[in-house]
């Protein structure tokens, strides 16, 4: 892996570059870690958190726990200083296969209540309860790196929109499969894909004929920034590219991320006035003239100590 990379932007100018014990570790979790069942949580290197869906067995199919143990996993992350990015992977074969049907479907097919009014009610408070798991990842103000391999199918895809950089391996494939199980996707593909491709046709396209979207159009079509070899490439193009943002100050980091997904959703005058009252206070710390002397000095960000946020 090292020499495959030792030709990279990053390898180029003398920056960060992630050992091979770093990536090993990533690839090779002993198993879900407690309190969690459903996923593996690890720190490679210094700021810089791994989540790995890990129900291996299972193709890393969601089941119940998996959509409040994200939410619990997220809002852990967003609130320790000693995380300033994140990067979500799968254990074992592929990404993940989506919605575990078999362990959803009483909350799905039969949710309680009286009458349709207490139905839907219910049912609502369902929908709206698993959007946060996808939701909460870009709510999160750290960066989030996503590696996909194998396959990323169903609610795979409202993971990956939500998260802000999306790599895969060259093998993978995306399906946003909902049509073919009866229903519209609801917990973000719907509102995220659109976003993020930029063509309306090819969304459209996708979303209502369940086709496979396959890494070279992945990319093509901007799903993804980088296409690797294999996975092993892959969690280690996503380890650097980790570091690299881990050794930014975390306040110019966390507030471009904001103001990022702020601008997405909002008009360039309503974006550059949020930015103006974000920046009137954000301005005001020590990392600006640390991160100026680095350059000035011609000194990678990485030998600079920013204080913990």
């Amino acid at each position: 892996v090292k020499n495959k990379f030792k030709n990279s932007f990053f390898s180029q100018h003398g920056l960060w570059l992630p050992s091979q014990a770093a990536v090993r570790a990533m690839s090779s979790p002993a198993g879900p870690s407690p309190p969690y069942t459903t996923l593996a949580i690890s720190h490679p290197a210094e700021f810089v958190t791994h989540v790995e869906l890990h129900r291996p067995k299972k193709l890393n199919a969601m089941n119940k726990a998996f959509w409040s143990e994200m939410v619990d996993c997220f809002n852990e992350i967003a609130g320790n200083p000693e995380c300033r990015v994140v990067v979500v992977s799968g254990a074992g074969k592929i990404f993940t296969a989506g919605i575990d049907l078999m362990d959803m479907a009483s909350d799905i097919l039969q949710p309680e209540g009286d009458d349709t009014a207490r139905v839907s009610w219910n049912l609502r408070k369902i929908i709206t309860k698993y959007q946060e798991t996808f939701s909460v990842i870009e709510k999160c103000p750290k960066p989030v790196v996503v590696a996909v391999h194998g396959s990323c199918i169903g609610g795979g895809v409202d993971l990956i929109t939500a998260c802000d950089i999306r790599l895969c391996t060259q093998d993978t494939w995306f399906q946003v499969k909902e049509v073919d199980i009866g229903l519209a996707a609801d917990v973000g593909t719907l509102q995220r894909l659109p976003k993020v491709i930029g063509s309306s046709s090819l969304v459209n396209e996708l979303a209502l004929t369940a086709r496979k979207l396959y890494a070279d159009e992945a990319k093509s079509s901007g799903l993804v920034s980088r296409v690797f070899t294999d996975k092993e490439a892959m969690m280690a193009g996503a380890l650097e590219i980790a570091g690299e943002i881990a050794a930014r100050s975390p306040v110019a980091v966390q507030g471009t991320k904001i103001n990022l997904i702020y601008a997405r959703d909002h008009s360039v005058a309503e974006g550059l006035d949020y930015m103006a009252n974000w920046n009137m206070s954000m301005l005001q710390t020590q990392d600006v003239m640390k991160s100026a002397q680095a350059a000035m000095e011609k000194k990678s960000p990485k030998t600079i100590v920013f204080s913990k946020l």
